[in-house]
């Protein structure tokens, strides 16, 4: 915003807020007997002062830190808003560091104590008349410093940040950001039954993909960058087309936009009776009923819905009983565990009779034995995935 100052020769225009009228009729006599300056208003509390600034539009508001109806912090934020030229002005009988520097991150320009000089008070109007800092001389040492340290907390904050938006958007772009693709096999024959396709990113340092949808979420890029991420597995499929389903995973947060309906049916793609969707465990569902109207209307398309990580915790079970997934990704920990633990193969053998009663479909992850392996086709579980059978790669290997 571009501020333009008083003309020369014109009155700078003072609206005055304050609840004590003795300090209202003080400040109102300097400000009335001095010739440069203009007093259009004045308010006894927070509410008052900004309807009146917003009306009067003054060049500077003197505005009392303590008043009632929300106090001068408030005044001033709200008055940034509805008059952005006018420069504000914190009155304060006290200098306190926290009050001042309070005041001066709500926008004012300036910080005075109630009793200085006339001078000094005409002197810190004019200062603010040109949006430059009018600090009473017994606060402006400790609060310079103060501020300083702030903004540049604040500024390396913003730094930090800033390098994190513009990784994630480099990512959703296009930049450094690969697939590859799991086997998902059945158990019994060794055949594939399908891929799972897992971002992968560069970058120094290495940070495993979890991390970068921690930081995608964290910049408001999540959704954009799990499109990118199915895009580039779809557009990997449609050029080696493997034999079975392609799995791929999502948050319920893109589950539940209209673009991830017209990703899944872009050319050269347009096989979404291909698509699992796999929501992980760990994946926050607030509205169960919303996630279910998402979810159906992608399997109108032919899609067909997988709960990642179940076993893993609590969440897995409600997406499991809510969401009615035609796949139940058996967590790495129950996998881990599953050839010397009794307890977790009564377990996984009562996930695999609630898969049948329900038409779903065990997939185990994280097999890295045989026995491991043997352990789960004997209990009934149809299908696994894991460094035992296969390593995530590219599709043309």
């Amino acid at each position: 915003m571009t501020v333009t100052p008083p003309a020369a020769g014109e009155r700078i225009r003072v609206l005055l807020a304050d609840d004590d009228p003795h300090i209202r009729d003080a400040i109102g006599e300097i400000i009335a007997d001095d010739v440069t300056l203009e007093l259009v208003a004045t308010a006894t509390d927070a509410r008052e002062a900004i309807a009146l600034v917003a009306r009067h539009k003054p060049d500077v508001a003197l505005i009392d830190v303590r008043m009632p109806a929300g106090g001068g912090r408030q005044a001033a934020r709200r008055m940034r808003d509805v008059s952005p030229g006018t420069a504000v002005v914190a009155l304060s009988a006290a200098s306190d560091r926290d009050s001042v520097v309070s005041m001066v991150e709500a926008g004012a320009v300036g910080y005075l104590v109630k009793g200085i000089p006339e001078q000094e008070l005409i002197d810190g109007i004019h200062l603010a008349a040109l949006h430059e800092s009018a600090l009473s001389t017994e606060v402006a040492g400790h609060v310079v410093g103060e501020l300083s340290r702030k903004l540049g907390i604040e500024r390396a904050t913003e730094a930090v940040q800033e390098r994190r938006a513009a990784r994630i958007r480099r990512a959703v772009a296009g930049t450094g950001l690969d697939m590859v693709f799991q086997p998902i096999v059945h158990l019994r024959t060794g055949r594939r039954v399908g891929h799972e396709a897992l971002a992968r990113f560069a970058g120094t340092p290495p940070r495993p993909p979890d991390a970068w949808f921690r930081e995608a979420a964290d910049t408001g890029q999540l959704v954009a960058l799990e499109l990118r991420a199915v895009r580039a597995a779809l557009a990997a499929v449609a050029e080696h087309r493997p034999d079975g389903l392609v799995t791929l995973n999502v948050s319920p947060e893109t589950v539940a936009t209209a673009a991830l309906a017209d990703v899944l049916q872009e050319p050269p793609w347009g096989r979404p009776d291909t698509v699992v969707l796999e929501i992980t465990e760990h994946a926050p569902i607030a509205d169960y009923a919303a996630a279910a109207r998402s979810i159906d209307r992608l399997r109108a398309l032919g899609v067909r819905l997988a709960v990642d990580d179940a076993g893993a915790g609590f969440a897995s079970l409600a997406h499991v009983l809510k969401l009615a997934p035609d796949f139940i990704k058996l967590d790495m920990s129950i996998t881990a565990q599953v050839d010397r633990d009794r307890a977790v193969r009564a377990l996984t053998s009562a996930l695999v009779g609630f898969a049948r009663e329900t038409d779903a479909t065990i997939i185990a992850e994280g097999i890295e034995t045989p026995r491991q392996l043997e352990t789960l086709a004997d209990i009934g579980v149809p299908c696994g995935q894991g460094f035992h059978l296969g390593r995530p790669g590219p599709l043309d290997a």
